[in-house]
This record gives C-alpha cells, sequence and structure tokens, in this order.
C-alpha cells in the first residue's frame, strides 16, 4: 500500500528536510507541498492523502483549524511544530503524533511507523466492516424446501407457493393446489422466506403477495383476501398495514 504524504508547513527549509527524511520510505508518495492553512484544506480536498505532515503555526489557519476543517474524513496527522504548547489540542483532533522541532531522524521514523500501524488498523476495521456489510446484503433467504413423502424426498421450489398454512408444529405448502406438509414451525419458516415476495396475513397463514388478486373488506379491520387461483384466506387488522404497505395504497 503507498502512503500518499501531503507536507504542509510555511517554511521551505522545513519542508526540505521532511522530504529528504522520507526518500527512504519506499511505501510514501509525496503528493504535494503547502504553505499556509487554506492551501492545506484545499491540498486535502483535492489530492485525498493519507498522511498530512502539518505545521501548526502557519498563515491563514493554524494547523488545528486545518485539523477541524477536514476532520469529517481526516487523513492521519502528525504535527510538527518548534512548540510544544499545542501538544493538548493536536491530541484532541486524533493527530497520530506530535515532532517539536528540532526532532531527529529516528523520532521522525517512529512517528511514520505509527502512521502506517494506524492505517493497518483502520484497514482491517474497514475491511471487517465491509464483510459484515455484504453477509447482510447477500444474506441467503430460502430457494428451495425439502419435503419427505415416505422414503422419498420432494424438492418445492419457492417460487411454486401460492400460501402456507399453519397445522401445530407442521406447515402446509399449497403448490397450484397440491399439499405439501412439512415439520416446520410458521414463525421459523417466515424468517427464512425472503419479506419482499412472502408475508404473514393470518397468525396460521403466509401469502406469496403476487398471488393475491383482490382484497374486500369484511369488518373488524378484516379483510378477504383472494388468490389468483380462487382460494379465500383472511388478511387480519394485526398483519393489515404491512400488507398494505408492500402492496401501496389504493389510488
Amino acid at each position: 500500500m503507498s502512503l500518499r504524504t501531503l507536507i504542509a508547513d510555511d517554511e521551505p527549509v522545513a519542508r526540505r528536510r521532511i522530504r529528504r527524511l522520507l526518500r527512504g520510505a519506499r511505501d510514501v508518495v509525496i503528493v504535494g507541498e503547502t504553505g499556509d492553512g487554506r492551501a492545506t484544506v484545499e491540498a486535502i480536498h483535492t489530492q485525498a492523502p493519507d498522511l498530512v505532515f502539518l505545521d501548526v503555526q502557519m498563515p491563514e489557519l493554524d494547523g488545528v483549524a486545518v485539523a477541524e476543517a477536514v476532520r469529517h474524513r481526516p487523513p492521519a496527522i502528525v504535527f510538527v511544530t518548534a512548540f510544544d504548547s499545542y501538544a493538548l489540542r493536536a491530541f484532541d483532533v486524533r493527530a497520530v503524533d506530535y515532532l517539536v522541532k528540532p526532532f531527529s531522524e529516528e523520532r521522525f521514523l517512529d512517528a511514520l511507523s505509527r502512521v502506517r500501524a494506524q492505517l493497518v488498523r483502520k484497514d482491517d476495521l474497514e475491511a471487517l466492516t465491509a464483510l459484515l456489510t455484504s453477509a447482510a446484503t447477500t444474506h441467503r433467504f430460502l430457494t428451495r424446501i425439502p419435503v419427505r413423502t415416505g422414503e422419498r424426498i420432494r424438492i418445492v421450489d419457492v417460487g411454486d407457493v401460492d400460501f402456507i398454512l399453519a397445522a401445530d408444529n407442521y406447515v402446509t405448502l399449497m403448490t397450484g393446489g397440491r399439499e405439501h406438509l412439512v415439520r416446520e414451525t410458521l414463525e421459523r419458516l417466515l424468517r427464512e422466506l425472503d419479506p419482499r415476495r412472502f408475508l404473514r396475513v393470518h397468525r396460521s397463514a403466509i401469502v406469496q403477495i403476487d398471488r393475491i388478486r383482490e382484497l374486500t373488506p369484511v369488518g373488524g379491520g378484516d379483510y378477504a383476501m383472494t388468490l389468483r387461483d380462487g382460494t379465500r384466506l383472511t388478511l387480519s387488522r394485526t398483519f393489515r398495514e404491512r400488507m398494505f404497505r408492500a402492496l401501496g395504497r389504493p389510488r
């Protein structure tokens, strides 16, 4: 990984020294130099460096103000200054390190090592977050349900299921007029079905949404639900709002 680095100091001699100290770091790519605070903020926005060696006392904006201006997407910052009175403010804006001039090469390289360690931890966290997000967004809902019939196991495609009825610790899958009895609870099966396709309509029934043809109010907040094959089920008021959100309000 290359370490895109910006050098921000109003003294050309100080910038040259930092550039020289960075020559031996093969992973460092210097993307620019700036001499005042406003130019530094602009360079951070346009160059998106991973690391900034940032002088505390600069014209226009001081280094702490620069760090505060970019804190929504901050690079790693190592403050460089002739004074140590800014140290607490520097760490308030989460600087990685704080170099007080004149600093040794060993101390400079130690700061660079700290930056590398922090960025590795950040990369690991981002990779873990991406992995968890991917796992969440690619969650696999049921596409097939195995149904035991005697010695045989029949595979039912979830797309063929019109509706599902509860029967104690079993459920009955209805597919084109055929019944398939499965040892499973309605509650547990519902959690494994894609909620964009299947909704609970009653405490004892689940329906594939695109099978619904018509809803007719029958009083008490309930609806009579007619499916495409003519089957009639009850949409109870407990599940009514969820169904209407899925179907869309009538116009």
